[in-house]
């Protein structure tokens, strides 16, 4: 038999024909698909039980009848099918054999039910004189499918429900994380200008009334007996260690100040408050910096914004300090077009990238969600033993 035809050849011995007719038609018989062949007419030669039952017919009244008049005729919307068109007639009149699923047989009681068929020309003498069909009811196969592809559709809808309602929560919660971010840096900046105002005033106060105290205690020294001048001095040196403590506190006053809120970031501006803020941390820490800023030309930012960079300037620094062991760290600052890109690298350990995306690098999660609300973006490149690189990319408003 040949791949793309069945070829008819006679049996080699005439009486072995009735035997051979027999075991062909229990072979017929013996399947559940439905098997017919036309000749070259389209009329049916031969049925097996199984095909005139799908069809609706008994077997006698198929046969020598037009095969696509007969269950053909009409596509499964019921517009007419001609059979110039039909995969099983090209079968035997060009020689084309096909498997399809995608249409309809219709039956005696004029109903249609989907089917697979398949379609050979039968050859005899390197002849085409007809093909034959099996065919099968798909009926259950197309409804489970379409169940499937109801269920797919029902799963995807819900996922897209689910999807939405994340993205929506998920908006509300950078919203509110945004908000609570302004509320507390608002609050920074009224407790340090209250800090500044009352406490660090309050405490200068002080220590110019104990200057005083202690100036008046000396010149009274130098009138006072031998014993008066010892309790005088012993109060002179506790005003004079008082002073120092006010001293001290005066300091520590103006660094928690600058910790909420620096006041050259709203006197000078935030490249001044990143340059400053870098050769504070080097002083600190004792590492060597590599300044690369250009001196000019560098945009003015809006507040919120100056502050989240700033912010995060702060946090790339902290990183450096906290984990980086370096000897040296670089900030970088260039313009693109439409874009601003602040880097820090150091030359210290490094770090996998999988530690940066831990659930509990919440300084990392944090610079992200700065960068996101105002559009931007985080970039991090790092790997053990060669130093880390944090970028920020921040769009630029036009104008």
């Amino acid at each position: 038999m040949h791949a793309d035809a069945l070829t008819l050849t006679a049996p080699p011995e005439p009486a072995a024909n009735p035997l051979w007719r027999h075991q062909l038609g229990l072979l017929l018989e013996s399947t559940g698909e439905g098997i017919f062949g036309i000749d070259l007419h389209g009329h049916c030669m031969f049925i097996n039980r199984a095909g005139a039952r799908l069809l609706g017919y008994e077997q006698g009244e198929v046969l020598g009848r037009n095969m696509h008049e007969l269950t053909h005729h009409s596509h499964a919307d019921g517009s007419h099918y001609p059979d110039t068109d039909c995969p099983i007639f090209n079968a035997f009149r060009q020689g084309l054999p096909c498997r399809i699923d995608t249409e309809v047989f219709w039956r005696r009681d004029h109903t249609a039910f989907p089917v697979e068929y398949s379609s050979y020309p039968i050859m005899d003498a390197g002849e085409v004189r007809g093909a034959v069909i099996t065919f099968v009811d798909i009926t259950e196969r197309k409804q489970t499918a379409e169940g499937l592809r109801q269920a797919n559709e029902a799963l995807e809808q819900r996922v897209a429900e689910r999807t939405r309602e994340l993205s929506v929560a998920l908006s509300r919660q950078r919203e509110l994380a945004a908000y609570s971010e302004k509320v507390r840096e608002e609050e920074r900046t009224r407790i340090a200008r209250e800090v500044h105002d009352e406490l660090g005033s309050l405490l200068v106060a002080l220590k110019m009334e104990i200057n005083w105290l202690d100036k008046r205690l000396s010149e009274q020294a130098e009138r006072e007996p031998a014993d008066a001048q010892a309790m005088r001095d012993r109060m002179r040196g506790k005003c004079q260690g008082m002073s120092r403590l006010i001293e001290d506190a005066v300091q520590n006053v103006g660094r928690i100040i600058t910790d909420l809120r620096p006041s050259i970031l709203d006197h000078q501006g935030l490249w001044a408050a990143l340059e400053w803020q870098a050769h504070e941390f080097v002083r600190v820490s004792e590492l060597a910096l590599d300044w690369d800023v250009p001196a000019s030309g560098l945009p003015e930012l809006a507040e919120p914004v100056s502050v989240a960079v700033f912010r995060i300037f702060q946090e790339m620094l902290s990183n450096v300090g906290r984990h980086a062991r370096a000897s040296r760290v670089a900030v970088h600052v260039a313009l693109a077009p439409g874009e601003l890109r602040l880097a820090v690298s150091d030359d210290g350990c490094g770090a996998p990238a999988d530690a940066f995306e831990a659930p509990t690098a919440y300084g990392v999660m944090g610079m992200r969600e700065r960068a996101r609300h105002f559009g931007g973006r985080l970039a991090i490149r790092s790997e053990p033993g060669r130093g880390s690189t944090f970028t920020l990319y921040l769009p630029l408003q036009d104008g």
